[in-house]
């Protein structure tokens, strides 16, 4: 596919634009079983091979998954923790929560279902925190 590049000339876009990344992915829904090909664009003020590039994005949803995982999950943004060091605390606290609830391997079940069944079942609740413990 021929991509028209006419657009970068205009200098007054994105001072410092060193690169202009393209990934095409294939993407199966586990859920449908339905195959789509995506295509995202990103732009960099970094001078990035492929490989650098890929790494970048790759990092950079990594980054967003736990975000979001972090904001559906636990409703971090909802939270009215604002003085001192709460929110620090808490913060930390969600992503402990978070890498036990993701690393517990005796339930087949996703986070918030784990974090319900927590809140529930006093011997699901303790191998939760053995399982934290041990972490370390």
């Amino acid at each position: 596919m021929l991509v028209n590049k006419s657009w970068l000339n205009n200098k007054y876009q994105w001072v410092g634009l060193k690169s202009i990344i393209k990934v095409t992915s294939d993407v199966h829904e586990k859920m449908t079983g339905k195959e789509t090909t995506e295509t995202r664009w990103y732009i960099s003020s970094l001078d990035l091979n492929a490989e650098q590039a890929l790494s970048s994005v790759r990092n950079h949803w990594q980054v967003e998954s736990m975000h979001w995982v972090l904001e559906m999950t636990f409703r971090e943004d909802e939270s009215r923790i604002r003085k001192g060091r709460g929110p620090l605390a808490f913060n930390v606290m969600r992503k402990i929560a978070m890498t036990v609830f993701k690393q517990e391997q005796t339930k087949r079940a996703s986070i918030v279902a784990k974090k319900k069944m927590a809140g529930l079942d006093d011997e699901y609740r303790s191998t939760l925190l053995e399982s934290g413990i041990k972490m370390r």
